[in-house]
């Protein structure tokens, strides 16, 4: 269905206000009557709702002809748009278009999903399941059905333009996936968020090694090949089912046994600068620190209770939703004196 047309509406209107303003000064020039009582007969005569008194001569009464088929046209016209208007719901529309954007301005830290497909759906239910925010970039009119039902923010745009990135809250944003099912696309998306914010996080999707290093040049953060993850999954399930079951479990947003955690230790978090085994962590909190990314690249997997944890070091943390919790805790930032 045609989305409706402002602008043909406001243009009628334009043309409704003309021809009252041609019957006005109509009126004056073939009638002895004044300004007001010639712009009252041009008014009752266009809308259709009658004349109080007939006109004093032939050549009003032909005027007032032609006013009244031209104000039937235009008011039947208006009349319709009016009626279009409430039936297609476009006035709610436009409405929750606008307690939308409001509600975009709001946000900090969310994520934008550029492309509501396969991808970007799967996305969304982890973000939904974790409490995350985010906002979603299409210009398909079935994805967009799909966000909108699901209760996301839903820009109708592309991704490659910086008017709708800036739309989505980019400026406020902390993420951005490129998941739209074209290379070429998720390319141009990533170019254009990296120039408008260099330190935002970029999670690009590519269908082969090519697109990736392409994408991982434009200034993608991490890139993602769903079909090697695939094959990836599948044979891990053949050769490894219980591991892979197992990661299934702790690596969704939804797991209700065990979870990963990332935890970041800060400048003014208490554990900075001891060794973990001053802590006693799994004592204290009953998750356990499994992993410690040290650099871009450096991981120290199982660290020994002597490894002393730096500032800038990010946890790997595993557990239940409630030891994950009293992990978050036990690492949150403190208040700088005087702060």
């Amino acid at each position: 269905m045609d989305r409706f047309s402002f602008r043909r509406f406001f243009f009628a209107q334009l043309a409704f206000i003309a021809v009252l303003a041609i019957g006005t000064l109509g009126f004056v020039a073939l009638t002895d009557e004044g300004w007001v009582s010639s712009f009252y007969r041009s008014v009752v005569t266009t809308t259709l709702t009658g004349l109080d008194s007939r006109p004093e001569n032939q050549a009003a009464e032909i005027f007032t002809i032609v006013l009244l088929l031209a104000g039937v046209a235009i008011f039947l016209y208006l009349a319709g748009a009016v009626v279009e208007l409430i039936t297609r719901g476009v006035v709610g529309e436009y409405l929750g278009q606008g307690r939308r954007k409001r509600a975009i301005r709001q946000l900090r830290d969310h994520t934008i999903i550029c492309g509501f497909g396969r991808v970007g759906r799967s996305v969304a239910a982890e973000f939904a399941l974790a409490d995350a925010q985010y906002v979603v970039i299409d210009v398909n009119p079935t994805s967009l059905a799909a966000a909108t039902e699901v209760g996301a923010l839903v820009i109708h745009g592309d991704g490659t333009e910086d008017a709708d990135l800036e739309a989505a809250g980019l400026a406020g944003a902390r993420a951005l996936v490129a998941s739209a099912d074209s290379d070429v696309k998720n390319l141009y998306i990533t170019l254009s968020a990296r120039a408008a914010r260099p330190d935002l996080f970029i999670v690009a999707r590519a269908s082969d090694e090519s697109s990736a290093r392409k994408l991982a040049l434009a200034g993608a953060d991490r890139v993602v090949q769903p079909y090697s993850s695939a094959g990836l999954r599948i044979a891990n399930l053949v050769l490894k089912p219980q591991v892979a079951d197992y990661l299934d479990i702790v690596s969704t947003a939804g797991g209700e046994e065990l979870r990963f955690e990332e935890i970041t230790v800060d400048a003014t978090c208490a554990a900075a600068g001891r060794p973990l085994s001053d802590l006693a962590i799994h004592e204290a909190t009953g998750a356990m620190i499994i992993a410690i990314r040290r650099g871009a690249d450096a991981f120290v997997t199982a660290p020994a209770p002597d490894a002393v944890l730096n500032v800038g070091d990010v946890l790997i943390g595993v557990g239940s939703a409630d030891q994950i919790q009293r992990l978050e805790a036990m690492f949150a930032p403190r208040d700088a004196p005087g702060g």
